[in-house]
């Protein structure tokens, strides 16, 4: 095999034009090692010397050198487009400027507290910097597994309050409708109807729409052009209401996607968010942005008694936790249980559980989201 694990660490180990090449993976896992050994393979049908990446180092590098050699060697090929782009831009603006001349082994629990002292002074919120402090910590280990240095300083982050969304008010969704046409109000109507990330909902083809099922499949995302996976790596299922099947059928065409430009080009962030904000405008509401229509596709099926875990697969979310953030708006879901105990306790409680499965039956509304 071209990658084995040989005394706890991983090696790469192929013939490319008669040669053969052996090499210690410098990420020490099966996913590093293969990542790796593509580099390799890339670098040798290019003509390019390996010998900057496979040679160890025997000093300890800056912070600036390495993060330089990190992004490079581990971000790029580990990371989703969208994810390496944050990532050199926090490392660009924020990381290197600070810690860039200091060697790797010299950065410690001071230097970090400084360095969130100084983000805090220049303006910046605790949720920013924790961001910057996260791609700081992922750097620093992987210099660790790559035997770089022997021990990672203590980075620990900084308290924040629970995120604040906003949401329209079904009122506020007419009346933003009410005030827009053509491809812009289609693009709201199914962004408010199917809670889709703003990159999922430019990325969508005819193939993810099944027209007979009334259902859409979301797998891909667009970031400044470049399609990829979404969020979370999930594919997820949407059932689709009819007003929405009509207006993506309706948009069906020459082009593979659903939401083009008149020209046939793809859909850009700032452009649709200038379009939305004249809508706004025009409709005498604050300014949101894209993020508002999926947050009020959320709240909406809370306020209707939706599961919280059925609102967690339909957002695509990875960990319930961030799905909880709209739990209390589902009151009347709350106030039903609550009112079970009023003829449970200190009556005939057996008449409130499943007697097949001992479980506690609440009464859910059939009621859903906007019909």
């Amino acid at each position: 095999m071209s990658v084995f694990k040989r005394a706890n660490k991983y090696w790469i180990g192929f013939r490319y034009n008669r040669q053969r090449y052996r090499r210690v993976s410098p990420d020490n896992s099966l996913a590093g090692a293969k990542a790796y050994e593509a580099l390799i393979r890339q670098k040798l049908a290019k003509g390019e010397p390996i010998e900057i990446e496979t040679k160890k180092i025997d000093k300890i590098l800056s912070f600036q050198d390495f993060s330089k050699q990190w992004f490079e060697v581990y971000v790029k090929t580990n990371n989703k487009y969208s994810e390496a782009s944050n990532k050199e831009s926090i490392l660009r603006a924020h990381l290197v400027p600070f810690f860039g001349q200091k060697k790797l082994d010299e950065i410690n629990g001071l230097d970090i507290e400084n360095f969130k002292a100084k983000e805090i002074r220049a303006g910046l919120s605790n949720k920013s910097i924790n961001n910057f402090l996260i791609v700081m910590s992922r750097c620093l280990k992987v210099a660790q597994e790559w035997e770089v240095i022997e021990k990672v300083p203590r980075i620990k982050l900084l308290k924040v309050q629970a995120q604040k969304f906003d949401h329209l008010s079904e009122d506020e969704c007419q009346t933003l409708l009410d005030n827009c046409d053509g491809i812009l109000r289609d693009l709201i109507l199914v962004a408010l109807k199917t809670g889709l990330r703003f990159g999922e909902l430019i990325a969508l083809e005819r193939k993810d729409i099944d027209f007979t099922n009334n259902q859409m499949t979301v797998k891909q995302s667009l970031y400044r052009g470049r399609m990829g996976g979404t969020k979370s790596n999930k594919i997820r299922f949407i059932p689709l209401i009819d007003d929405v099947c009509e207006t993506l059928q309706s948009r069906v065409g020459k082009n593979n996607f659903i939401f083009t430009q008149e020209n046939g080009e793809l859909l850009s962030s700032m452009l649709c968010l200038r379009w939305l904000h004249g809508a706004c405008q025009k409709a005498g509401l604050r300014k949101i942005g894209w993020h508002t229509l999926r947050h009020t596709f959320a709240s909406q099926l809370a306020q209707h008694s939706v599961s919280i875990t059925i609102v967690k697969e339909l957002l695509g979310h990875s960990d319930i936790r961030t799905t909880m953030r709209y739990s209390h708006l589902s009151s009347s879901a709350t106030r039903e249980a609550v009112k079970l105990l009023n003829s449970s306790i200190g009556h005939n409680m057996a008449t409130n559980y499943d007697t097949a499965s001992e479980k506690l039956v609440l009464s859910i509304p059939a009621k859903t989201l906007i019909s």
